[in-house]
């Protein structure tokens, strides 16, 4: 019998938990660079050191936001050579805004709903450069969770992203936004 999690089923009971509304409105008022932090840390490890070789150089330097909206959260990511990295502040309009509820970004990461569905029944809205989006939204796409376990979110492992992703901001000016 395999006792080890699957990624699809850590989804799934993520997916089922409803946020009291309560906690939804802390969320929205707490700083959101961790939370992006963190996403940015899952994606890479996610994609692995071939998927971010195969991030296309039109992708380099360019915002994203993704808003989720029954959390009140709004994650911004810029890609890079290296992958996903948080940006050092947000940008007030970021070159192509994301939103879907909570549910809806799992269900696409799980592939138990396609991105092309949400967004033709407008449970997926894009915003801004959609080419962007659509880019994004492929790359994204190319994230293989099925084989993912717990070896690969390590806490070594994600330990040593963060410090990966942080590393670029020493002797910077620090601001949690």
């Amino acid at each position: 019998m395999n006792l080890r999690p699957t990624a699809a089923r850590a989804l799934q009971v993520v997916s089922a938990f409803n946020v009291p509304q309560p906690l939804t409105r802390l969320l929205f008022r707490l700083p959101q660079f961790p939370p992006s932090l963190a996403l940015a840390t899952a994606l890479n490890l996610a994609l692995g050191k071939s998927g971010l070789s195969a991030i296309p150089p039109e992708l380099t330097g360019r915002q994203v936001r993704l808003v989720v909206t029954d959390l009140g959260m709004e994650l911004a990511l810029v890609l890079n050579r290296q992958g996903f990295v948080p940006p050092h502040l947000p940008s007030a309009k970021p070159e192509v805004t994301i939103r879907a509820s909570k549910a809806d970004f799992l269900a696409m990461a799980s592939r138990t709903e396609d991105s092309d569905t949400l967004f033709f029944s407008r449970r997926l809205v894009m915003e801004g450069d959609t080419e962007l989006g659509l880019l994004v939204r492929n790359l994204l796409d190319s994230v293989d969770l099925s084989g993912l376990g717990v070896r690969e979110f390590s806490p070594w492992r994600v330990a040593g992203m963060v410090g990966g992703l942080l590393k670029g901001r020493k002797g910077e000016r620090w601001v949690v936004w």
